[in-house]
């Protein structure tokens, strides 16, 4: 696993700008040298505003989005449209808006698909599966060997939708999970595990704002991952933390790199 970098940006705004312009970059650099790239989205402020500023990039139309495959590392098990899903508000600050391929579009199933509202057990399953389908020999695993595997900090440190101390985060073995009393609404989700999400290539941990300052200071100070989820995320070749200069506040200064503009 590789060791975490930080990148330090005034502000939230800066931060998602930069965010995308990287992510565009990336994803270009990866169409170019497989024939396609393979994204994992994340929700919450963090998450949409990086793909709003995608949509708002002149750049963007350096990518060939027929050939993107999007994944969702997390999901509030709601009905499909819901405001409050993540794909749902994905759609509306970046997707509806760029000419996706619609089979290489990967939602997480809703509470009102055919496993029904109690099945979220049984939709992490049918996701699973959906990845392992998709993983390639090359891919070494049961699941996509993702380009970008994007997530957002929550103030308690958790990712996607591992939570400290409840047992997604002691998962071993299960790439997704359904989880039940989650401590944040809804508390029914879906959940890459910590095993799926140390298959990307890269990780990138998004943290903007001064209620993340302790928990980005905790995941990086040498905190233990079942306490601390955001301190288990990490990728293959590169782990990316992405933060403004409120969220890097309490970082210990060896840590705090300089501001990037």
């Amino acid at each position: 696993m590789s060791t975490p970098q930080l990148v330090v940006h005034r502000d939230k705004g800066l931060m998602a700008q930069a965010a995308a312009a990287r992510l565009i970059t990336r994803i270009v650099d990866a169409q170019s040298a497989r024939g396609s790239a393979s994204v994992v989205l994340t929700g919450g402020r963090n998450g949409n505003g990086v793909l709003a500023a995608l949509a708002a990039a002149p750049a963007r139309d350096a990518v060939d989005w027929s050939r993107l495959d999007l994944w969702w590392g997390d999901e509030r098990y709601l009905p499909e449209g819901d405001p409050e899903r993540n794909a749902t508000q994905a759609r509306a600050a970046l997707l509806d808006a760029v000419p996706l391929d619609p089979k290489r579009v990967h939602p997480m199933p809703a509470s009102d698909g055919p496993h029904g509202a109690d099945g979220v057990d049984a939709a992490a399953a049918e996701y699973a599966a959906e990845l392992a389908a998709a993983a390639g020999p090359e891919d070494h695993g049961p699941v996509p060997a993702f380009d970008v595997l994007m997530l957002g900090v929550g103030p308690d440190t958790h990712v996607a939708s591992l939570f400290p101390e409840l047992p997604g985060v002691r998962e071993t073995t299960r790439t997704v999970v359904g989880v039940h009393g989650a401590p944040k609404p809804p508390p029914t989700r879906i959940s890459l595990t910590l095993p799926a999400i140390r298959a990307a290539r890269e990780v990138w941990l998004l943290a903007a704002g001064e209620d993340k300052a302790e928990a980005a200071a905790i995941a990086l100070s040498g905190a233990g991952e079942i306490q601390a989820p955001a301190a288990g995320a990490r990728g293959r070749a590169r782990t990316l933390w992405l933060l403004d200069s409120a969220a890097a506040s309490r970082l210990p200064r060896e840590l705090y790199p300089p501001a990037s503009p």
